[in-house]
């Protein structure tokens, strides 16, 4: 261990990986912990994927660091259909593998040692990492659980220093389902354009909005946060491309030429099959996104309906969006990492402590519903079966 930078040595695996791993060695254990959708890649992606890989003599190469033209071509017109937000693809994007890569990129490109990030607390728990690596610090932002996990917009420049680079924002949110309201945005937006810092959007969930999807607000679609905006979109949960590793980043044109710097020296590229499944996918109707919309909603109202069966183990704030619900536990308890390995032991259940999503996700866990729905009744059973 003397040779492993200190840094390294003092984070452990993502909580998500790690209670879902121990779900995979432990037999019969159902888990709610990934958040891995249980569809299937469209047909028509699938199809012209292999039509380039029979006919494309280039498909096996590398593409340039900052991806296949017409890719970016065809990300600049989603961007502008699904925001109204006019880019330029040789100006302002960069193609990525996933929004994994795409963010630690981004903020190994903004911080120096000491610098600040201001994220939603609770907040995706892998970002909590990716700043740390980059020799950067967190800074949470209370949500209010008792207002449906909305944010404290007049708390927020209370937490603003000399340190602070950028505010980083996954909405719907993982792991609450909470959605951002315009207005909220624009507040952002505002403070970020009077305290120069850069705001930061990890955008995985945006077409999964239940209650009202039209009016879903994101935050590329906000003028006062347009100028400082870097928007990060993947494939792997819209289009059930996760294995696929794609996604791109939108950024201020200034921006591009330093990121591509740490781009290149991460990955080079996502894959150039990749890049030709996801052209597909953004030249074909989306006539799949409904579909999983509807099937997601359905879920959702049945892990809804097993926890109300739960009410003297867990409370809830109801999602509206994304696909997870984060309730809080009731019962005594330490914490909830060894509450979700208790469960895991007695009731074969896995779920994600909710500590890992940053100080208010403590006493909570995160249970995903993009699994097929026997999957969500059987955990809920051995769960009746454990607190009865």
């Amino acid at each position: 261990m003397s040779n492993v930078s200190e840094t390294v040595a003092s984070i452990g695996l993502s909580a998500i990986k790690d209670m879902a791993s121990r779900a995979a060695k432990r037999e019969g254990a159902v888990s709610l912990a990934w958040g891995l959708p249980s569809f299937r890649t469209p047909e028509a992606i699938r199809t012209a994927t292999a039509a380039a890989l029979a006919n494309d003599v280039e498909v096996g190469k590398y593409t340039l660091p900052d991806g296949l033209p017409a890719f970016r071509d065809a990300a600049a017109a989603d961007h502008f259909a699904r925001t109204g937000h006019e880019i330029s693809a040789e100006a302002n994007i960069i193609s990525s593998a996933g929004n994994m890569e795409a963010g630690k990129v981004v903020l190994r490109t903004l911080l120096d040692p000491g610098d600040e990030v201001i994220v939603t607390d609770p907040c995706f728990a892998s970002h909590l990492l990716q700043i740390k690596l980059a020799g950067g610090k967190a800074v949470f932002w209370p949500m209010n659980e008792a207002d449906g996990w909305r944010a404290d917009i007049a708390g927020l420049e209370g937490l603003v220093t000399a340190r602070t680079k950028a505010i980083l924002l996954v909405t719907p949110s993982n792991p609450t389902g909470t959605v951002f309201p315009r207005g909220d945005l624009a507040a952002i937006g505002r403070l970020a354009e009077r305290r120069g810092l850069l705001v930061i959007a990890d955008d995985p969930y945006s077409r999964f909005v239940y209650e009202d999807a039209d009016a879903f607000c994101h935050p590329a679609s906000v003028p006062e946060l347009r100028d400082r905006l870097i928007s990060l979109f993947t494939f792997s949960k819209c289009y059930a491309m996760s294995g696929w590793r794609l996604g791109y980043m939108v950024m201020p044109d200034w921006l591009k030429p330093q990121v591509m710097k740490v781009h290149d020296a991460t990955l080079i590229c996502p894959p150039r099959i990749s890049q030709v499944a996801g052209l597909a996918a953004l030249t074909h109707p989306d006539d799949h996104t409904a579909e999983f919309r509807r099937i997601l909603s359905a879920r959702r109202d049945l892990i809804c309906e097993r926890l109300d069966r739960l009410a003297h183990v867990f409370s809830y704030v109801r999602p509206q969006g994304a696909y997870y619900v984060f309730p809080k536990i009731l019962l005594p308890h330490h914490d909830s990492y060894s509450f979700a390995l208790d469960l895991l032991e007695r009731a074969g259940v896995s779920t994600t402590p909710g500590g890992a999503f940053g100080p208010h996700g403590e006493h909570h866990l995160r249970m995903a519903y993009c699994v097929e729905e026997n999957q969500i009744n059987q955990a809920f059973d051995r769960l009746e079966q454990v607190f009865a």
